[in-house]
């Protein structure tokens, strides 16, 4: 009986200690420290500008059409002015009532979401997840990377193929909705996973973690108007479509 009991006290311990060092999370880290540095309030430094996300919503850098046929005009329209405003505004919302400070990173409060509401987590998530998807896709996307992040990609997953195959992965096996990441994580390393809803690696909260250089939205308000139930092939067709130099700037401004 005893022993049962201390079986059972020791996985609450375990359990309670894993939970606790989660919510430490990436900023914790050298590399999460070097990361809110480079986006800290007023920085002028080149890497700040490429990482820095603010709380309202940036203008989309192409028009709705640009992206066909891979993502058809109408989803984009619906994804950029109803899904991904409303986020950006609620987040104003939960801003304002929580004090937060909108002149400094988001990045900042998604280091520290635990401290903060679901209102917060969800809206602040999905901001900042929609803000990086649309600056890491372009009209003349596609191809593979080279220099420094070729490099590093074939350090971590042997090929590039074999990358693009766990990043398809990641995003095909997500239950539910979510995103798929290519992340730089604590030991500055490239990682590939997937986060649910409108989480994201850089919360403290989640149990895949890193700073993000390239992500997927593999909600169904994403491709469903053109792919229906196809998600495996939007995300195979989306590599058409990603800037390879804007995720290289993001590597490079952390490297």
């Amino acid at each position: 009986m005893k022993n049962s009991n201390f079986k059972v006290s020791r996985r609450y311990f375990i359990s309670r200690t894993s939970k606790a060092t989660l919510a430490i999370g990436i900023g914790s880290s050298m590399i999460g420290s070097a990361f809110l540095t480079a986006c800290g309030g007023g920085s002028t430094e080149e890497g700040g500008v490429i990482l820095r996300t603010g709380f309202e919503q940036t203008p989309l850098p192409y028009d709705y059409t640009a992206l066909e046929p891979h993502i058809d005009a109408m989803t984009m329209e619906i994804h950029y002015t109803k899904h991904a405003a409303a986020y950006a505004k609620n987040l104003g919302e939960a801003a304002a009532e929580e004090g937060v400070d909108v002149s400094a990173p988001l990045e900042e409060v998604l280091m520290n979401i635990s401290k903060y509401s679901t209102k917060m987590r969800n809206n602040g998530g999905g901001h900042y997840n929609h803000e990086l998807f649309w600056k890491i896709m372009s009209p003349n996307g596609g191809g593979e990377p080279t220099g420094d992040l070729s490099d590093a990609i074939n350090a971590s997953f042997g090929s590039f193929a074999d990358f693009a195959t766990q990043f398809e992965n990641a995003g095909k096996t997500r239950f539910g909705s979510g995103w798929a990441w290519l992340v730089l994580d604590a030991d500055k390393k490239l990682a590939v996973g997937s986060t649910p809803n409108q989480d994201n690696p850089l919360m403290d909260v989640s149990d895949f973690q890193g700073i993000p250089l390239m992500g997927i939205d593999v909600w169904e308000h994403a491709y469903y108007l053109k792919y229906t139930s196809d998600r495996a092939g939007y995300i195979g067709n989306w590599w058409n479509l990603v800037n390879w130099d804007a995720v290289a700037e993001r590597y490079d401004a952390l490297k």
